[in-house]
């Protein structure tokens, strides 16, 4: 008996989101930053992609919205998910071992899977 796996919601967010993820790499590669992490993952929180630029370590936020009845991909990312963010780049410091690093906070917004459609807004929020 064969088994086939059924996509549902999740795996076409999932797979949206790499796409988008993708996306965003490229863009700011282009840009001339250097991609050394994607999809950083700790308890509490998560970086879709750390970058390097220069001497300046970048936690990237990607979003992808393609509704903007609910303001659109920089309105997602509240107060908390900001939180959120900087609780994993303070983990991801914390095991590279980079404390001291000079860092900041880039968000990606999307609102297609386009190369066209990317808003990149640098250093888009601070570590309080």
């Amino acid at each position: 008996m064969a088994v086939t796996k059924t996509m549902n919601d999740n795996d076409t967010t999932s797979s949206t989101g790499k796409l988008a993820e993708g996306l965003a790499a490229r863009f700011l590669e282009k840009r001339g930053l250097l991609v050394v992490a994607r999809n950083f993952r700790c308890r509490g929180g998560e970086i879709d992609l750390v970058c390097r630029d220069a001497k300046v370590l970048v936690f990237v936020e990607v979003r992808l919205r393609r509704n903007v009845a609910y303001g659109g991909a920089g309105a997602s990312i509240n107060a908390s998910k900001q939180r959120r963010i900087i609780l994993a780049a303070q983990h991801y410091l914390a095991a590279h071992a980079k404390a001291d690093a000079e860092c900041r906070f880039d968000c990606i917004l999307l609102d297609a899977c386009s190369e066209k459609n990317i808003e990149w807004i640098s250093d888009a929020f601070a570590a309080h």
